[in-house]
């Protein structure tokens, strides 16, 4: 536990402190140093890709299924695949505690790492795209990070040491990139029942043990079917997205009078304009900024995953897919949890944090159907979150074991028992050893990304002169 704070607290705990007017300082942090420049590099790079291609991206979602490979997926279910990872806890609480942590402030940082966060997602996805792999078990394709981190190790000590190439079995940096995604996704199955049990009990008292074992009996009934995966995440994932928007939807209607309020108080407090104490911006920024990198995940590595399965006509689709995944984590369910809490009236959600305060706002705004809602739309984020995150280590199991369905099961396995276990007690030590490994995949990912984004940004180009 000790090592793991401790590469925790490297990772995200304030690497730098700048000052600021006034007396106050801002701490930052690697993982922000990392991925707030690569986003700005990546957004120069595309040319702002999620505005100027955004129509584009909404039609090319609307595309018929067009794969034709066996066990394939199309373009729109590697979309779906990658929002159910990423439309999760940290939508609901993860929101949650940057507004209570920063303010209301910290909403408009989130909003701007989506626009950065989705040009870093557009370039790994079409990377992942590229460098993708017939997948002998499942059918279709895999790939993502450990497959474009291996060729371009491979080819650069080969380059080094001024030889021919030869074929390497394993690369150091896309071994650890494969063990980093499977600790974190460990952990993050803990989280996620923990989050469940907890949600079901405040809600209809519900034991968590019973809770427990149903989501992982219906966890176990999907992941441990071959192809079962994608099939239930193409109903569950617009479901969920789509009552979470009308709820929400529902709830700006009741109160459009106080709707213009919200937006001032988030923008005068993104600037810190209303903190008076010392570290208000610096709290509000680095809140929303962290917030913002842990919801969307661009540039973690783990989206490129599902987009290397898509079988799309031409590898930049894949890549605009996963930039408009971003759009749908941040901009849009991520603005519908900030909304459903700022228009509560203070003294309502005084003094209370995590799934208690988003509870209690939605018992002000819709009753005790607000505080049912919440807790059956977890479930359904959270439920969808793990199975999409077992859809993901497919190509990590491969490439560290092989192709074979004694590890892909064993590893389905471990993570259920995860799952059983996180939802009898709370550890915070695992909320650590999931943000340790989202952090470790992050920073080798990044070893890869930007010295092939060249790629990437040429498919962009060749796309969209094949367009013309």
């Amino acid at each position: 536990m000790n090592i793991i704070t401790a590469v925790y607290n490297f990772l995200w705990g304030d690497l730098i402190t700048l000052p600021l007017p006034g007396g106050s300082s801002i701490g930052i942090s690697l993982l922000v140093l990392l991925l707030v420049p690569a986003g700005i590099y990546f957004t120069i790079r595309t040319r702002f890709v999620l505005i100027r291609r955004f129509p584009h991206m909404i039609q090319i979602a609307m595309e018929k299924n067009e794969h034709s490979q066996a066990g394939s997926i199309s373009g729109f279910q590697a979309l779906i695949v990658a929002t159910a990872t990423r439309v999760g806890m940290g939508n609901l609480v993860g929101v949650v505690a940057a507004i209570s942590a920063g303010g209301a402030g910290a909403v408009f940082w989130m909003w701007l790492l989506a626009l950065l966060g989705s040009s870093t997602a557009f370039a790994e996805g079409t990377l992942a795209q590229i460098y993708r792999q017939k997948d002998p078990l499942y059918g279709g394709y895999r790939g993502g990070p450990a497959y474009y981190i291996h060729d371009f190790m491979t080819k650069k000590k080969t380059k080094k040491q001024n030889r021919p190439a030869k074929e390497k079995r394993y690369s150091l940096i896309a071994v650890l990139f494969a063990i980093s995604g499977l600790i974190c996704w460990c952990g993050i199955s803990q989280v996620i029942s923990n989050s469940v049990s907890s949600a079901m009990k405040n809600a209809f008292h519900i034991p968590p043990l019973y809770t427990t074992i149903f989501l992982v009996v219906v966890a176990a009934i999907v992941v441990l079917r071959k192809n079962a995966t994608v099939h239930v995440l193409d109903v569950v994932v617009p479901i969920m997205a789509g009552c979470y928007l009308l709820i929400t939807l529902f709830v700006i209607i009741k109160n459009i009078g106080a709707l213009p309020s919200v937006f001032q108080r988030i923008f005068e407090e993104a600037f810190g304009l209303r903190q008076v104490a010392a570290g208000g911006f610096g709290a509000v920024l680095m809140n929303g900024i962290k917030r913002g990198l842990f919801s969307n995940e661009a540039g973690s590595g783990s989206a490129p995953c599902a987009a290397a399965a898509a079988d799309v006509s031409h590898p930049a689709k894949a890549g605009l897919m996963q930039a408009f995944g971003v759009f749908i984590d941040t901009i849009l369910i991520c603005t519908c949890s900030a909304l459903l809490m700022l228009l509560a009236p203070a003294d309502k959600i005084a003094g209370l944090q995590g799934m208690d305060l988003l509870q209690s706002a939605m018992q002000y705004h819709l009753g005790e159907f607000g505080v049912i809602f919440i807790a059956v739309i977890l479930f359904l984020f959270s439920f969808s979150t793990f199975i999409g995150i077992l859809f993901y280590a497919r190509s990590n199991v491969a490439y560290l074991f092989g192709d074979n369905w004694l590890s892909q099961t064993a590893y389905k396995i471990l993570a259920l028992v995860m799952l059983f276990i996180g939802g009898l007690a709370a550890y915070t030590f695992v909320w650590d050893l999931g943000d340790v490994g989202i952090g470790l995949m992050t920073i080798f990912n990044m070893i890869a990304l930007i010295p092939l984004s060249g790629q990437a940004i040429d498919s962009l180009k060749d796309y969209e002169r094949k367009e013309k």
